[in-house]
Order: structure tokens, then C-alpha cells, then sequence
């Protein structure tokens, strides 16, 4: 459905306590929303051992928030006008603290994913309603100051999240990962409600298009299930996996045509008409699919191969947002000024170059080494969301912007769901491929072989155990290669994908401003 623009300029600005308290229970809203994302990652080895799954179904508990997060949100704006925005983000985040609460609890993978999506879903509507709210609550020359407050919240979230994540997972337990959403979502919805339910936006009844949701439903719920079971279930070879991607085609190409003639599409998919907004979108997704995939990775390889605790796993993950907070007041600052264009092509590079150094990793690459690469990360960050968001949104008329946002958001965060199955799919496989080259030549008459076995069992190690711990050695060095390749192939990628930022067209610098709203697209 078309999003109706959702902060009309009624209400009165807000002064003094009252607002500083309204910014910082929206902030909480949303970084609470944005850490649930991140703070998972370092966590996934320690749930799924837990849980007694692998770690590649670990990932599950991220793509399942990510997918049903990102069907929620294009019903923000029918919610929104059903329901107000007020009421709207207070139940969001009272129902996120209770499905926070139940995640904790959950006694197997199965129940845990269940929650995931469940939180997901109620999740949709908080991040662009407490934007929304926080720009009603300045005067309109300070609108720029209240996405700038909001915005750091949205970037301090990813620097505390491996941090917050990795110290609960070693110190307490992973399900206290969710249990601290507890205090704060209770005081975010309590100070919200306290100050904003005066200023409620209009109600009116607005029909919802049924068909349209229940397919999209239906197509990326089986287009996920696929990507993320197929390797378990040797992909085409089971028909549990055909059976999903013939279920994700056919509800998928149904979708799009019922959605194009429908009056009131649950999502509207004209806009994919506007060149700027079809390549935009098109390059914002699949480079946040390719960045949120290698941000699960990387914990995922230094925690299960390199020795890693989750505590510096998180560490090392940390310093991505160090850059993208001091960067990204000017990025939001100049995008009005700059060509977007050459800003989100430096983004690109940037990130290029990043995934080349991490494809230089062995197994002897130390923690300062590490850390380098994630350091300037934080750097393409602040040039990428903000520049390709403003490219994509340009042109767009004032009642359509909130309609674009909600769709580009969630052709994002599904290519994130998406690029999480995808990376650790290919991790596995390629591993596979290098442990199989890596012990062709490990035979009886091989010197070295038969001298390594011979020591280790001097050592005192049975016959058995010397074979295993030189395969424990050999994947290590299988994974930390497949780990090296993905890197790689998505740092070509990166460079690949500068060709759709020059498809769109340059912006009228007064409109650039429209979209620094992109703060939202974390």
C-alpha cells in the first residue's frame, strides 16, 4: 500500500524536558530496533551449541527477524493510519519487549525462529514512526539537528551490538542478548506514551489488500526458507526445496502483476518505473546484501576457526561505526551540495577495498590486522546510505517519498536476509571444494603426512585422534580459504555495482535534503 505521509506539521513543537525526553524514548525505540540486528551476530556459535544446531542454522535466528521485519514494513503506513502513530509505536515496542522476553526463553531453534519472526514483524513499524514523531517534535528549521540525533543512534547500535553481544555470551548468557530489551522497551513505550498520545495523527479506515500481502508472504517466506535450508537439504536434489522454489516463482510472478492492476497494492510497484528509483534501489539492496552478509561471516570464521571468544569477536567487529559516526554529519551535511553520485561510488570503493584486505586474511593473520580493515569500513558506511538513498528517492513527488522509502527499505533488509543465506552457503561450499584439494595429496606415501602422524603420536596420541586433530588443521585452513573467496567475490562486486550508481540521474540540489531521512535505512 501506498504510505500516506504519517507527520503532518499540527502539533506544536516540543521545548525543554519535554523534549529531551521525547528524543531519547524515540532514540531508545529505534536502538534497541537496529542493536537486535547486530547484537545477535557475535552470538550465533553459542546459541546453535546450545541449542545443539550448526552454526550455519545459527544464522537462522538473524534472516528470519530480517525477512519478516522487512514484510512488515510496507504496512506501516496502513497501520498508521488505522491506528495513529502514537498508538502504533507504543504497541510496536510493548509487543517487542514481550516477543524479546519469549526469544530468551526459547528452549530450541525451532521456538527461537518462530519468536524471531514474530519480533521482526512487530518491529516494522518503529523505526520510521520514531523518525516520523522526533521530526514532529522540532521546529522545521531543526529538522536536520533531529535526524542527526536519531541518525547516531543508529550507528552507535552496531558498535555496541558486537560488544554488548559478545561480553552477555561469555559473561552471562545468550539470552540476556534479549532480555535487556526488557527495561528499555518498557521505558522507551512508557515516556513515549506519557508525552505523545496528545499528539495522535488522524485515524481514518483504509482498505488493505489482502491478496497482495498473503503473496508476498507466500513468495519470500519460501524464497528464505530455500536459501536457507537448501544446502542442508542438497538443494535441488530434495523436493522439499523444489517444491519451496516453485512456490516462491509462481506467488512471486502472481505478485507482481496483481499488485500493478490492484487500486490499493500492498506494496507499489510503479515506482520501480522512475529509473532513478529502480537502479538506486537496485544498488542500495544489493550492496547492503553483500555488506550484511560478510558482517555475519566474519564472526562466524574468527569465533568457529581462529580462537576467537565472542568478547573479541565483537571487538574486532566494533570499530565499524567509530568513521561512519564522525562522517556521517558532513555526508548528511554535503549531500545536498556533492553529486550523491561520486559519494556513494567512494562508498563502493572503499568497501572494495576493505573486502580485498579481509580476502588477504590466512590463518596466522593477527588481531591489529584484523581491525584495520573494519576500522575504515565505518568510513564507506557514512558515504552509502545516506548518498543512495537521496539518489533513490529523487524525482519522487512529497505524498509519494513515504511510499518509496517503505519499499526501497524493504527491498533492502530482505537483500540482507538474503545475503546472510547467500554468504553462508557459499563459506560452506567453498570449504568443502579446499578441504577436498587440500587432502588429495595427504596419503601413506606422502613424507610429510606420514612424519606429522608419526610426531603426533609420540606425543601420545592414538592413530585417531592424530587424524583428527590434522583435519581439525585442514579446515581450519579450508575455511579461513572459502572465507578469503567470499571476500573477494564480493569486493569485485562492490566495483560491479558502481555501474548502477551512474544509471540514475544527479538530484536538483534542493531536493537532495528529501532523503536524509536515509538515516532510517539502518
Amino acid at each position: 500500500m501506498s504510505e500516506p505521509s504519517v507527520a503532518p506539521a499540527r502539533p506544536e513543537p516540543l521545548h525543554g524536558l519535554m523534549l529531551l525526553l521525547g528524543t531519547l524514548a524515540l532514540s531508545l525505540a529505534t536502538f534497541m530496533n537496529v542493536l537486535d540486528s547486530s547484537i545477535a551476530n557475535v552470538s550465533i556459535p553459542a546459541i546453535a551449541g546450545d541449542l545443539g544446531v550448526s552454526p550455519n542454522q545459527g544464522t537462522w535466528v538473524i534472516t528470519s527477524f530480517g525477512v519478516a521485519n522487512a514484510i512488515a514494513v510496507p504496512l506501516t503506513g496502513w497501520l498508521t493510519m488505522r491506528f495513529g502513530a502514537v498508538r502504533l509505536i507504543t504497541a510496536s515496542i510493548l509487543l517487542f519487549v514481550l516477543t524479546s522476553w519469549l526469544c530468551g526463553f526459547a528452549p530450541s531453534l525451532e521456538m527461537l525462529v518462530v519468536f524471531r519472526v514474530m519480533q521482526g514483524l512487530v518491529a516494522g513499524p518503529m523505526i520510521p514512526l520514531s523518525q516520523t514523531l522526533l521530526l514532529s517534535s522540532y521546529p522545521s528549521a531543526k529538522a536536520g539537528t533531529a535526524l542527526a540525533l536519531w541518525g547516531v543512534t543508529t550507528l552507535v547500535a552496531p558498535v555496541v551490538g558486537p560488544l554488548l553481544g559478545g561480553w552477555i555470551t561469555d559473561n552471562v548468557s545468550w539470552p540476556w542478548i534479549f532480555y535487556i530489551n526488557v527495561p528499555v522497551g518498557l521505558l522507551s513505550a512508557a515516556v513515549t506514551w506519557g508525552i505523545y498520545r496528545k499528539r495522535e495523527t488522524p485515524i481514518r479506515k483504509l482498505p488493505i489488500d489482502t491478496v497482495g500481502l498473503t503473496l508476498l508472504v507466500l513468495w519470500v517466506g519460501s524464497l528464505q526458507l530455500m536459501l536457507d535450508k537448501g544446502k542442508e537439504l542438497d538443494w535441488f536434489a530434495s523436493n522439499e526445496i523444489i517444491i519451496l522454489s516453485l512456490v516462491a516463482l509462481v506467488s512471486f510472478a502472481v505478485f507482481v502483476v496483481w499488485e500493478f492492476t490492484d487500486k490499493h497494492p500492498v506494496v507499489d510497484l510503479r515506482l520501480f518505473k522512475g529509473r532513478n528509483f529502480a537502479f538506486g534501489a537496485l544498488a542500495l539492496s544489493v550492496a547492503y546484501g553483500l555488506f550484511f552478509g560478510n558482517v555475519v561471516l566474519m564472526p562466524l570464521w574468527l569465533q568457529q576457526w581462529m580462537g576467537y571468544t565472542a568478547t573479541s569477536a565483537g571487538m574486532a567487529l566494533a570499530p565499524v561505526g567509530f568513521l561512519a559516526i564522525l562522517l556521517t554529519p558532513l555526508v548528511g551535511k554535503k549531500v545536498g551540495q556533492w553529486d550523491p553520485r561520486r559519494m556513494a561510488t567512494g562508498a563502493f570503493i572503499v568497501f572494495a577495498l576493505v573486502l580485498w584486505l579481509r580476502s588477504q586474511f590466512t590463518t596466522q593473520t593477527d588481531f591489529q590486522h584484523i581491525l584495520w580493515p573494519t576500522l575504515l569500513q565505518g568510513a564507506a558506511m557514512a558515504f552509502f546510505f545516506i548518498p543512495l538513498t537521496t539518489l533513490t528517492l529523487s524525482g519522487q513527488p512529497p505524498e509519494r517519498i513515504p511510499a518509496a522509502a517503505g519499499l526501497s527499505n524493504f527491498v533492502r533488509i530482505m537483500a540482507g536476509a538474503m545475503g546472510t543465506s547467500i554468504a553462508t552457503t557459499v563459506w560452506d561450499s567453498r570449504a568443502s571444494l579446499h578441504h577436498a584439494h587440500l587432502t588429495e595429496s595427504l596419503t601413506a606415501t606422502n613424507p610429510v603426512f606420514v612424519s606429522t602422524m608419526e610426531g603426533l603420536q609420540a606425543s601420545g596420541l592414538t592413530a585417531e585422534q592424530a587424524m583428527l586433530q590434522i583435519n581439525r588443521l585442514i579446515d581450519q585452513q579450508a575455511y579461513t580459504r572459502a572465507a578469503d573467496d567470499v571476500f573477494l567475490a564480493s569486493s569485485v562486486m562492490f566495483l560491479l555495482l558502481i555501474g548502477l550508481i551512474w544509471l540514475t540521474r544527479r538530484p536538483a540540489q534542493h531536493k537532495a535534503n528529501a532523503a536524509q531521512d536515509a538515516g532510517g535505512a539502518h
